[in-house]
Parts: structure tokens; C-alpha cells; sequence
């Protein structure tokens, strides 16, 4: 059962959004989440309501292929946002980014406002009203907690601070892995010269090991590869249209010590596929797996492709020169 979210061709470029609804549509866990969200009468419209209803209409659609136009979606959004307030071509990473910690705020200012208006008849104020806001299901299924590991060389003394994340950023270099880049993102630094580390041991500066490990393991792993590179002399972006693998299965090795669930197996979902040279000129297609099969969506076209066609989204090796189609944004979902 096959369906197609776009965008027609006069709400200008919206195909970094159109790309990442259809790859979080074919995210279980959140299209679950979004199609179980009750939109009440007479709550005020936002993203999540204009979201909600997409995802019904397309749940709902009665063809196997259908064009569904997100129309109210993208003038919620230039509403909401003024980046996005516009006809260019926008990045799809920072969509996903500001889409997903909507929602969150959303969830946790509902969650707030439910409280106070029981509050409000039960005649209570508790304590609990200072603490931090609870996590909502965008948490649950898209954070991660990474923990930063600093060791000091002399007195051995490891100190770690934790840190959330929806997704991860990794470099990208050329003819690599997606384990090589996470293996990068891992390495050990050492903290010398200038850049000693203040050790409350030794209570001075003392040169140090900080590395980066994955503690908790979240439920759908979104990867960012940033394959556009800020380049001085020509004062733009361009874009690293390097060849980087990405298995079908992935497992995680960068896990720390105290790790909950560290042998966690992915399975490929979804990729968003940048096409063109640059983050403001191009195109965004979407690949998804779904009953089985994957599915490539391009705007209003939508094709089966063989698993092994997704290795044209890998990028390019140094001795081909043209725009390439390559993985951007990847979605692995956890097995169990």
C-alpha cells in the first residue's frame, strides 16, 4: 500500500519538507504517535494538528498511489517560521531539526496546561511544577543521550557529562563508511598546550583524553551526514558529494561503558537524498522501506526500486564530476 505526500509545483521549493514528512511517515513509532494524536474542536491549529491531519488524509487515502498536497502543513510552517517563509529551497536537516522540537514544546506546553487546569479544580499547587519538563514521544523515539568522557593524564581522574540529542551529525570523508564516520565522531582528542583541561582533582590545568559515547541508544536513529562545507575563498557552501556507505543493519560500537541496551541492531527505514551541488539549489528525493519493499519518492512520481539501487545513493567517487544523489539524512529504527 503505497502513498505519496508532494507539493504542487506553485508552493514553490518544498521538497525539503515534502522529503522528510514521507520519510517520517514510514517512521512507525512517529506516524503512529502523530496519527493517534486526538485533535480537539476547538484547539488552536499548529503544526502537530496540521501534521496530524496529513498523516490521517494520507492513512485514510483510498488509491494505492495517491497525491496528497500538504498545503495547510507548508502555510502553517511559513506562519510559524519565517526561515522557512519563502519560495527557496531550504535544508531538509534543519526542517527535521525545528519540525521535531515543535512538536516537543507543543506536547509539553499541552502536558502544562492540563496540569494547571486540574490544578485549578483540585485547589493544589505541588512541588513538582519547578522540575524540568517530562519527555513527550518525540523523546522517546528520537533521543539518544550522549556522554562527553574526559580523562585526565595525571591523576587518571574521568569526569563525564551527558548530553542529549534527536539526531546525530557526523562528518563525511571520502570512499568511507557510516561506521567510519561514527567511528570519527568517537575519536579520542587529546587536550594539550592551550588546550589543557581544569582538572577539580589536580585543581589546575592538566593535559587530558576527552572522547564521545553513545549512553542511551534511542528507538529510531536519525544520522545527519553534513556534507556542506562552509568554503572561505569562495564564501558559500558547497557540497562534499563523497561516497559513503550505509549498511541495510547497523549496529552501534561507540556505546560507553554504562550503555542500556549497547548491541541495539538498526534496519535502514528511510534516507533523504540531497540532489544538486549546493544546500540552497537542488532537490530532495526520499527512499523507504515499506512491507518489505523500497519505495523511491520524487515529488508526485513514486517507483519500486531494488535494495541494491539504494548504493546510487551512496555519492561519488573523486574521479566522477557531477551532481550527485546522496544520502543526507538516514533513518535507522531499532529491532526491538
Amino acid at each position: 500500500f503505497v502513498l505519496c505526500v508532494v507539493a504542487t509545483v506553485c508552493f514553490g521549493n518544498t521538497c525539503y519538507c515534502n522529503s522528510v514528512l514521507q520519510a517520517l511517515y514510514f517512521c512507525r513509532p512517529f506516524r503512529e504517535k502523530v496519527l493517534a494524536y486526538k485533535v480537539q474542536p476547538r484547539k488552536k491549529e499548529s503544526l502537530l494538528t496540521c501534521l496530524s491531519d496529513l498523516f490521517n488524509s494520507i492513512a485514510t487515502q483510498k488509491k494505492k498511489v495517491g497525491v496528497i498536497p500538504p498545503k495547510k502543513f507548508i502555510s502553517r510552517l511559513r506562519k510559524e517560521n519565517e526561515l522557512f517563509d519563502n519560495y527557496m529551497q531550504q535544508d531538509a536537516h534543519e526542517f527535521l531539526n525545528y519540525l521535531l522540537n515543535t512538536i516537543a514544546d507543543l506536547l509539553q506546553e499541552e502536558k502544562k496546561q492540563e496540569k494547571q487546569n486540574g490544578k485549578l479544580q483540585n485547589g493544589s499547587v505541588r512541588s513538582e511544577d519547578h522540575q524540568k519538563p517530562r519527555p513527550t514521544w518525540v523523546h522517546e523515539i528520537f533521543q539518544g543521550t550522549l556522554t562527553n568522557e574526559t580523562r585526565c593524564l595525571n591523576c587518571e581522574t574521568v569526569s563525564s557529562k551527558d548530553e542529549d540529542f534527536l539526531d546525530l551529525s557526523v562528518d563525511v570523508e571520502q570512499n568511507t563508511s557510516i561506521t567510519h564516520c561514527l567511528r570519527g565522531f568517537s575519536n579520542t582528542e587529546t587536550l594539550c598546550s592551550e588546550c589543557k583541561y581544569y582538572c577539580e582533582q589536580c585543581r589546575s590545568k592538566q593535559e587530558a583524553q576527552k572522547r564521545m559515547r553513545v549512553k542511551k541508544l534511542p528507538m529510531i536513529l536519525a544520522l545527519h551526514l553534513k556534507r556542506f562545507k562552509y568554503m572561505d575563498q569562495l564564501h558559500r557552501y558547497t557540497k562534499l558529494s563523497y561516497r559513503v556507505v550505509f549498511p541495510l543493519e547497523l549496529r552501534l560500537f561507540n556505546t560507553s561503558g554504562d550503555a542500556t541496551n549497547p548491541d541495539r541492531l538498526y534496519d535502514l527505514v528511510a534516507v533523504v537524498v540531497h540532489c544538486g551541488s549546493g544546500p540552497n539549489r537542488g532537490h530532495y528525493i526520499t527512499i523507504v522501506k515499506s512491507h518489505g519493499f523500497w519505495l523511491l519518492f520524487d515529488d508526485d512520481i513514486v517507483e519500486k526500486i531494488d535494495a541494491q539501487a539504494i548504493e546510487e545513493f551512496y555519492g561519488l567517487t573523486s574521479d566522477i564530476s557531477k551532481n550527485s544523489e546522496s544520502g543526507y539524512i538516514l533513518f535507522y529504527q531499532s529491532r526491538d
